[in-house]
């Protein structure tokens, strides 16, 4: 057991991030998305949207601007992306400002083919000027056993 259980519960600093449609166009356009919705305000507007709102999977570029003190140590050649979820109290729309912050929600061990693993479990979760939560991006991340610890 290599990552630091007793962080479990830790929150990281919060940090800003300002919803650009041309963001949002860019993120659609690289998912090959071509729905309106992404990028055009009547059509958004049209099926009943504030304004132009983000692909479902989009809080995934959201990076704090430093890593959190419970992964900053662990060996990156080690860490593999697992499992997502996303959970929306309401779409994200272009011109929103939004504040998020990591949360440290829990550690699990596994045994694989390829030997023992912990599956780091956190939460991204974003709030809006009000302070109204918007979204949850749950995120699993994999941290296999170095080799000869398996």
């Amino acid at each position: 057991m290599e990552i630091d259980r007793s962080l479990i519960g830790s929150v990281g600093e919060p940090f800003t991030v300002e919803v650009e449609k041309g963001a949002i166009a860019k993120f659609a356009a690289a998912i090959g998305d071509p729905n309106p919705v992404f990028h055009d305000l009547e059509e958004a507007r049209a099926q009943g949207y504030p304004g132009i709102i983000a692909p479902p999977t989009f809080p995934v570029s959201f990076n704090p601007p430093e890593e959190p003190v419970w992964t900053r140590d662990l060996d990156r050649r080690r860490i593999l992306a697992g499992e997502q979820s996303f959970h929306y109290e309401r779409p994200i729309v272009a011109g929103d400002v939004l504040t998020c912050r990591t949360h440290f929600i829990d550690v699990q061990d596994k045994e694989g083919r390829s030997g023992r693993m912990e599956l780091l479990l956190q939460e991204v979760r974003g709030r809006d000027g009000d302070g109204a939560l918007v979204f949850t991006h749950r995120k699993t991340t994999i941290y296999r056993a170095a080799k000869g610890r398996g």
